[in-house]
C-alpha cells in the first residue's frame, strides 16, 4: 500500500470511505512524520498530537455512521496567523507569545464542522510579512526540495513557508494559508504545491491576525488542483462577523474539474514579460501556452498597461493597513509586555523587543505614507492606482475568460540570497501583486523544474468570484504537466 502520507486528500477520503485505514492511522502517519521531519524543516511552530487523535477517533466514528463530512478524517497543517481556541497562536511574532485566542477563526471552524484534523501550527513570516520565511521569531522554515548537486538551505517562499513546506514534505495533506501580495501562490510555486488564493471576500477574515485588511485572504494550499477544490469548498462561505465576507453560495468547486478549457479564451498579458526575467520562466510560460491551446483553449495577447505601477502601490497599500492593524499590539491586554517607567515607555519598549526588523520596516513605512502631508502624495495616489488596476482587469476580463502568466520570477533562492536587500525580496511578488490590488481570484500550478532542479509554477488569473474557471485551466495545466514528483527526503531522521 501507498504510504499513507503519499496520499492525495482524494486518495484519502476514499481509502477512509472504503475502511482501507482509519483516520486515526492517517493521523498517527504524519504525526510520524512530523516528528522525523520537523527538525530539519521546522514547517511546524507547534504540533497538537492529543487534539489531533481525539479529533481523528471522532471522525473514524462518523464515518461508521455514514455521517462523514467533506473533510472528514483529513490531516491538516494551519498557519499560525489562524487563531484556534485553547490553542497557540502567535502569526509568529514574539510580541504575541504565549496567546492563546478563547475563539475559532470562522475558516478553521468550517474546516473542523467538515471534519478535518488539525495537526498542529504551521511557520509562517512574522505578521505574514515577507516572501521567504526567514522574518518568522520561530527561525526559517527550509524548502524540502534542494538545488541539483547542492545542500544549501532554499527558501521554501513566503509568508506562507510553513504551509506550503509542510505540504510537500508530506506532514500534512493539505495547509491553510494566507496570501495579502503573493503569500499562497509564490510558496507553492517554489516547492511544487498548488496554490489558490480565492476572490476577496470568498472567505471570511474573521479570527485570521490581520496584516493588510483590504487585500489579505485565505486559501488553501494542496497537492492537486482538485485538493485545493476540495479544500476551498469547506473553508469559503458567508460569515456575518466579517463585513467584507460576501453573502454568495459556496459552488461545488470539485464538480468543474472534469469540464476542460474547450472554448475558453485565455489572455497572456505582455506587461509580464519584465526586465531580467529568467529566460526558463519565459519557456515555462510558452509551454503553458502550448498546453492550453493543446487542450481546446483560444489563447489572446492583452494589455494590463498599469501593471508596472502595482508593486509600488503595494508597497504603500499594505504597509500603511499594517501601521493601523499593528497598532493593537502594546503589551497591555495580551502577549509580550516589556516593563517601563509609564505606559508610553512600556508601549515603547514592548513594540522594540517584539516585533522583528521586517515588521518594523513595514510599520515604518506604513505611518509615512499615512501621516500629515504625505496621505494625499502616496496613500491616496495609491489608492488611485489600485482602481486603474482592477480597471484594466475589468477591460481584459471582457473578452477573455482567465489569464495566464508565471508565478515568480524565478526557482527557490538559497536562504540567506536576497533577505539584505528588501528592494530584491520585494521583487518577488512582482506577478502576484496585482491580483490582490483587485481582489481577484489566482491560483498557482506546478509546472516544471528549474535548470537547478528545483520547481516552476504558472499562474492562472480568473474574474471575480469565478474560481471555477480558474480550477478548469488549472487542471488542464496539471493534466499536461503531471502532478509535481516528491522532493527526494533528505530530512527524515527515520532515513
Amino acid at each position: 500500500m501507498t504510504d499513507l502520507t503519499d496520499l492525495t486528500i482524494s486518495d484519502a477520503r476514499e481509502g477512509l470511505a472504503a475502511k482501507s485505514f482509519s483516520a486515526v492511522e492517517l493521523t498517527e502517519a504524519h504525526l510520524a512524520a512530523i516528528e522525523a521531519a520537523n527538525l530539519a524543516i521546522n514547517a511546524y511552530v507547534l504540533t497538537t498530537p492529543e487534539r489531533a487523535i481525539d479529533m481523528a477517533k471522532t471522525s473514524d466514528a462518523r464515518i461508521a455512521k455514514g455521517e462523514a463530512g467533506a473533510l472528514e478524517g483529513i490531516p491538516l497543517g494551519i498557519k499560525d496567523l489562524f487563531c484556534t481556541k485553547d490553542v497557540r497562536t502567535t502569526a509568529c511574532s514574539h510580541i504575541l507569545d504565549g496567546f492563546t485566542p478563547p475563539y475559532e477563526s470562522t475558516v478553521t471552524a468550517n474546516l473542523w464542522n467538515a471534519g478535518a484534523v488539525m495537526l498542529g501550527k504551521l511557520n509562517n513570516d512574522e505578521f505574514a510579512m515577507g516572501s521567504s520565511n526567514e522574518t518568522s521569531f520561530y527561525g526559517d522554515v527550509v524548502n524540502p526540495w534542494r538545488r541539483k548537486g547542492s545542500d544549501a538551505p532554499l527558501v521554501p517562499g513566503g509568508s506562507s513557508g510553513g504551509s506550503s513546506a509542510a505540504v510537500a514534505a508530506r506532514l500534512c495533506l493539505g495547509a491553510t494559508a494566507t496570501d495579502t501580495g503573493g503569500s499562497i501562490r509564490q510558496p507553492a510555486a517554489f516547492t511544487g504545491t498548488v496554490g489558490l488564493k480565492p476572490t476577496y471576500g470568498r472567505c471570511s477574515r474573521w479570527g485570521i491576525v490581520a496584516f493588510a485588511s483590504s487585500l489579505d485572504q485565505a486559501g488553501p494550499i494542496a497537492r492537486t488542483v482538485r485538493d485545493a477544490a476540495i479544500m476551498l469548498g469547506a473553508m469559503a462561505g458567508h460569515d456575518p462577523k466579517d463585513t467584507t465576507c460576501a453573502d454568495l453560495p459556496v459552488p461545488d468547486f470539485e464538480a468543474v474539474l472534469g469540464q476542460g478549457v474547450k472554448g475558453l479564451t485565455i489572455g497572456i498579458p505582455k506587461e509580464y514579460r519584465v526586465e531580467g526575467m529568467a529566460p526558463e520562466i519565459e519557456a515555462l510560460w510558452q509551454q503553458g501556452i502550448a498546453w492550453l491551446t493543446e487542450a481546446g483553449a483560444t489563447v489572446k495577447d492583452v494589455s494590463l498597461p498599469h501593471t508596472k505601477y502595482a508593486l509600488p502601490s503595494y508597497y504603500i497599500v499594505a504597509p500603511a493597513e499594517a501601521s493601523s492593524n499593528l497598532a493593537r499590539y502594546d503589551g497591555v491586554r495580551y502577549g509580550l509586555r516589556e516593563p517601563g517607567k509609564d505606559v508610553i515607555s512600556m508601549y515603547e519598549n514592548t513594540r522594540e523587543a517584539g516585533f522583528g526588523a521586517e515588521v518594523k520596516r513595514r510599520v515604518l513605512i506604513g505611518t509615512y505614507v499615512l501621516s500629515a502631508g504625505y496621505y494625499d502624495a502616496y496613500y491616496l495616489k495609491a489608492q488611485k492606482v489600485r482602481t486603474l488596476i482592477k480597471r484594466d482587469f475589468d477591460q481584459v476580463f471582457e473578452s477573455v475568460d482567465a489569464i495566464l502568466t508565471p508565478t515568480t520570477p524565478g526557482p527557490a533562492f538559497a536562504a540567506g540570497e536576497k533577505s539584505g536587500d528588501p528592494l530584491e525580496m520585494y521583487l518577488n511578488d512582482i506577478f502576484t501583486v496585482t491580483v490582490n490590488m483587485a481582489g481577484l481570484p489566482g491560483l498557482s500550478v506546478p509546472a516544471g523544474l528549474s535548470s537547478e532542479g528545483t520547481p516552476l509554477g504558472l499562474q492562472v488569473i480568473g474574474r471575480a468570484f469565478d474560481e471555477e474557471t480558474l480550477l478548469r485551466v488549472g487542471q488542464a495545466i496539471e493534466d499536461a504537466a503531471g502532478v509535481m514528483v516528491k522532493p527526494q527526503d533528505w530530512w527524515s531522521t527515520r532515513a
